[in-house]
């Protein structure tokens, strides 16, 4: 009998749940029934094999950037005693195939939960199972249309909270009414931080965002903010290019993002900066004046945080052009595609445009230039790490 209660508490060999995540599920026959119930069943999307175009999605962590420490007890961790979950994942209707792969890296099934409209636009929100004494995660963009999805996740929050939840984070990889953070001219509004006060009041315990617009955001909130940088991301991509770093340079559409900038560069072989000095004469009007830097004969990369209306990001490229670059490169974290986005993305000027899928792109917004990467992976250790009261910020160094 010894011998058996020795053998059964030997650790288990590590798991593989798929080509772009590890897990390992320490001793006990607990866990070991939880690794097969979990990984037994097929993968919904993360194999990101089909993407935009026929242009493959790229995973972002991989082995060597998960410590040794994260890759136990994670699964045990995530049970209570009675063997149900305590970590729920929950979609709303603004971006479901992001949590679809989150919730599928993590190895979870994604909870279940009834959202609809009533005929006068109403929203109602019921949850399908119980999540009292559960750390509840609400995948919700606030992206077009955001008025609609900003509600339905405060809607969310509310459920969660009177159904007893026991820590509620929202998950927002795209922060809506980012860009109105501050007052410019008299008599206006600071709406940032208007929707992070009702974020808070709704009952929300923790904000889990992807690149905000800038980052006194975080300021805004009363309740602790983990900021996710897509940077990786990106840059994985872009060193499967294979671009020669004497080639190389890295462009700031505008004085405001030159911080941003400098640090993708610094990570990018430390490629040279050039900025683009430009005059804003309204919103979603932009003039580009001068270009700060040499691009001449150069692939230049255009970083920015998100792409509106593309306005910006076009006249930067046609003036990148004319200073000789030989090939322009769009990069950014959120694809908004505000028409004319599309008509001004998909001209000669842009060699790739290259987004993520923090929002959702549809179907009709696609075109040939057009590469979407999934931060499904990056979200999902996130998660996890904020789970298991560890440090996030060593996935971004």
């Amino acid at each position: 009998r010894r011998r058996r209660m020795e053998a059964s508490i030997l650790p288990v060999p590590k798991t593989v749940a798929s080509p772009s995540s590890v897990f390992s599920v320490q001793s006990s026959a607990r866990s070991r029934f939880i690794c097969r119930r979990r990984f037994s069943r097929k993968p919904v999307r993360c194999e990101v094999s089909g993407s935009v175009n026929g242009i493959p999605r790229v995973p972002i962590l991989n082995d060597q950037l998960l410590p040794k420490f994260m890759q136990s007890k994670r699964f045990e961790n995530a049970m209570n005693k009675n063997g149900t979950n305590k970590l729920k994942i929950f979609a709303g209707t603004a971006n479901p195939a992001l949590a679809e792969e989150i919730a599928w890296y993590m190895g979870l099934d994604l909870a279940r939960i009834n959202i609809k409209r009533f005929a006068d636009g109403e929203i109602y929100v019921q949850l399908q199972e119980s999540v009292r004494g559960c750390d509840v995660y609400l995948v919700q963009p606030s992206c077009p249309p955001a008025n609609e999805n900003l509600m339905e996740l405060l809607i969310m929050i509310d459920a969660c909270r009177r159904a007893s939840a026991k820590n509620i984070t929202a998950v927002i990889p795209y922060f809506g009414y980012a860009r109105a953070d501050r007052k410019t001219q008299g008599r206006e509004s600071i709406a940032a931080k208007l929707v992070a006060n009702l974020i808070t009041e709704s009952g929300a315990d923790r904000v889990l965002a992807c690149d905000l617009h800038s980052g006194q955001s975080m300021g805004y909130f009363d309740i602790p903010v983990d900021h996710v940088y897509c940077q990786p991301v990106i840059l994985d991509y872009l060193a499967s290019k294979k671009i020669s770093s004497n080639d190389l340079v890295v462009v700031s559409p505008d004085v405001g993002g030159v911080a941003r900038a400098r640090s993708f560069a610094k990570k990018l072989s430390d490629a040279p900066l050039a900025i683009v000095d430009k005059r804003r004469h309204a919103h979603n009007v932009a003039e580009v004046m001068n270009l700060i830097g040499d691009v001449k004969g150069k692939v230049a990369v255009m970083v920015d945080d998100m792409i509106d209306t593309a306005g910006t990001i076009t006249e930067g490229a046609a003036l990148l052009h004319k200073e000789g670059a030989r090939e322009v490169y769009a990069c950014c974290t959120h694809a908004v595609f505000s028409p004319p986005a599309v008509e001004r993305l998909s001209s000669s000027l842009f060699q790739e445009v290259i987004v993520t899928n923090t929002i959702p792109v549809a179907e009709a917004n696609y075109f040939p230039q057009l590469t979407v990467l999934s931060v499904a992976n990056l979200l999902g250790e996130t998660i996890w790490r904020v789970h298991d009261d560890c440090s996030v910020s060593s996935i971004f160094q």
